[in-house]
């Protein structure tokens, strides 16, 4: 297989992918990278020794970064395979596992100095933003891809309904605000419109040039915010993100209904729907997230659930 060709059968992996509802964002870049590292090389085929020495190329990569190059190209790689027998997959055995970072868990008062170091941004729209932005995530648990994404008209405050288009796996769903988050959404609109140079803009959450915020410029900028409301780390694995607040959402709703003597087995469907997972099982994860959380558990399977205040 020559290196054309290999860029083509890239062309056609991440496009199958793709339609299967897969994001491949940042996958796709890797790919990218990876095909152009072939290309450089003059490697016709994809062999092990090839996919291991461009997984090791970042010096100083964490074991958890190498370990996901591996798992993209070994996809890629498989894919190859199906169609040119001699194409070899890497040993994915050689990396550390991946594990799950430990959630960090925002506390009431934690989420209220977000929200308090938002409004004191240096710029007036990016306060009024990321006020709205970081309210928005913590209230509904939604992807913060998913958030950014969203358009003025995909949100309807008249109805007290957010419908996220064609997320992960393709899939679109509406969740239902709470009418002080509708009206926090009202003040942030009038703002935006009073602030924002360009205010015909279609998307929801925006700079002050007036275009879409984008996930670059979040992370950086919720990490300054974390940093100006004293959230610190809890541990060297326990580090404050932005992903976080999903967590707390999910981890919250979950101790509720464990309080309230919910049947959470039978009810679990309903987060994953709301979530947008694609299946229950991914949303078990949350289930070992908080010590509190795996107490009401166990103490549901040992007895009764008793109601707590």
């Amino acid at each position: 297989m020559s290196p054309r060709t290999l860029r083509e059968a890239l062309g056609g992996y991440l496009a199958v992918r793709r339609a299967l509802g897969f994001k491949l964002i940042r996958a796709g870049l890797l790919l990218e990278q990876f095909v152009t590292f072939c290309e450089a090389a003059g490697i016709e085929r994809v062999t092990a020794e090839v996919a291991i020495a461009w997984v090791c190329q970042p010096d100083g990569a964490s074991p958890s970064w190498l370990s996901h190059r591996l798992s993209v190209v070994r996809s890629f790689a498989r894919w190859l395979q199906a169609g040119d027998p001699a194409t070899e997959v890497p040993d994915g055995g050689w990396l550390p596992p991946r594990h799950r970072p430990t959630p960090f868990l925002y506390t009431d008062a934690e989420v209220a100095a977000l929200l308090d170091a938002a409004r004191r941004a240096r710029w007036p729209l990016s306060a009024a933003t990321y006020e709205a932005l970081i309210g928005v995530l913590a209230v509904t648990g939604m992807r913060v891809g998913e958030a950014i994404r969203l358009d003025r008209s995909d949100v309807s405050l008249d109805d007290g309904l957010v419908t996220i288009c064609e997320s992960k796996f393709g899939k679109s769903r509406q969740l239902v605000l709470h009418p002080s988050s509708v009206a926090a959404l009202r003040v942030y609109l009038r703002r935006r419109r009073a602030l924002s140079p360009a205010p015909a803009q279609p998307a929801l959450f925006v700079h002050p040039a007036g275009n879409r915020v984008t996930y670059r410029s979040v992370g950086p900028m919720f990490r300054t915010l974390c940093q100006r409301a004293g959230i610190a780390p809890r541990s060297a694995s326990c580090r404050p993100t932005i992903h976080g607040l999903r967590h707390t959402w999910a981890v919250d709703t979950l101790v509720g209904w464990y309080r309230d003597g919910v049947d959470v087995q039978a009810t679990l469907p309903l987060l994953s729907t709301w979530m947008g997972h694609a299946d229950p099982k991914w949303s078990y994860w949350y289930l070992s997230a908080s010590p509190e959380l795996l107490a009401l558990a166990a103490a549901r399977l040992e007895g009764p659930a008793v109601r707590r205040p």
